[in-house]
């Protein structure tokens, strides 16, 4: 708090109590008081005021700058109320009375959204769940019928559904993943086995390099993070070319890096930016596939979660390569 600060909001006291004084002199001159008395009296109020005054505004400037500095250091502003003193003023104890209170308020709001929240997500998880057997027995008959009309779609369909589990699961990640060393080659080969009917109908060719080699991950997160790599490859292979797809892993001392890379339409340039945000489609997903801008957000959270960093290189008509970067932590493998 400001002393100018301070006099600005007290200066209608002042203007009462000059008033007051004015009201005394004349009372006094009336009365035939002599000069000198006035005078003294005069001096006495002004010292009262100005002592008075001053110890208002050392509690107050110590209190609010307090808080100031207090609320300036917080990452989480809320917080706020368990970082004030209880101050000797009234005003001020109010105020720590009221953000008390509103707190309060706040947290028992929160929860009561937090725990709406968490029912709905078990709820979808267990709806997922329980849609996934009927689609897993259609694509079972099929494969038995040899009949591979729909085979596509259903996959299209399970990609959807692993999509709002991983999206529901993506909040509160920490909960249900598990770091350990974690072979590149065994994941990404495991992935493809379970596109491989769609891999094979497209004609797509695989190349890997260097996967074999341990990064520090969860293996089923990373699995779902690779079958979003393959089916967003898959949505936008050009037709002017045979379909391919290459998994390279570069290895340094402190880091390893795998690049996802297709052949396809390529990423136009001024959407590169964008397309690890929520919802976002792009001229692409207007022109060429029916897109959620989910898979790619997605993604991108969880590699978040799990302590990856993701980040994407394109040119349109020739290549997107998508890079995501493990760190080498030896503490953690000794664990």
């Amino acid at each position: 708090m400001r002393l100018s600060d301070f006099l600005k909001d007290r200066i209608g006291a002042y203007l009462i109590a000059g008033c007051a004084w004015l009201a005394v002199l004349i009372f006094l001159f009336a009365y035939h008081v002599p000069p000198e008395a006035v005078i003294i009296i005069s001096v006495i109020l002004l010292l009262a005021l100005i002592i008075s005054e001053s110890i208002t505004f050392i509690k107050k400037s110590r209190f609010y700058n307090s808080l100031e500095t207090a609320l300036d250091g917080l990452d989480k502003k809320y917080l706020i109320a368990e970082m004030l003193e209880e101050p000797d003023f009234a005003e001020g104890r109010i105020l720590c009375d009221t953000i008390h209170e509103t707190d309060k308020a706040m947290l028992e709001h929160i929860n009561e959204y937090k725990a709406a929240n968490e029912q709905f997500r078990e709820f979808i998880e267990m709806w997922v769940h329980e849609v996934k057997l009927p689609v897993a027995s259609l694509q079972l008959m099929c494969h038995n019928d040899g009949n591979t009309r729909y085979s596509s779609q259903l996959h299209r369909i399970d990609d959807y559904i692993e999509n709002v589990l991983y999206y529901a699961r993506s909040g509160s990640a920490e909960k249900d993943y598990v770091i350990r060393e974690t072979s590149l080659r065994r994941v990404f080969a495991d992935t493809a086995v379970r596109c491989r009917e769609e891999l094979q109908e497209r004609g797509v060719s695989i190349s890997t390099e260097g996967l074999d080699t341990d990064v520090m991950t969860d293996s089923k997160w990373l699995s779902y993070i690779f079958g979003q790599l393959i089916s967003n490859s898959m949505k936008y292979f050009s037709p002017d070319r045979e379909p391919e797809i290459s998994v390279k892993a570069e290895v340094t001392a402190d880091r390893t890096v795998v690049r996802f890379r297709d052949n396809g339409i390529g990423i136009p340039e001024s959407d590169l930016p964008y397309i690890f945000e929520k919802t976002f489609t792009g001229q692409n997903g207007r022109t060429h596939s029916k897109s959620t801008g989910m898979g790619l957000y997605i993604i991108k959270k969880l590699c978040g979660k799990l302590g990856h960093s993701i980040t994407a290189e394109s040119v349109q008509d020739s290549y997107t390569e998508i890079m995501i970067t493990f760190g080498n932590n030896d503490l953690l493998k000794m664990n």
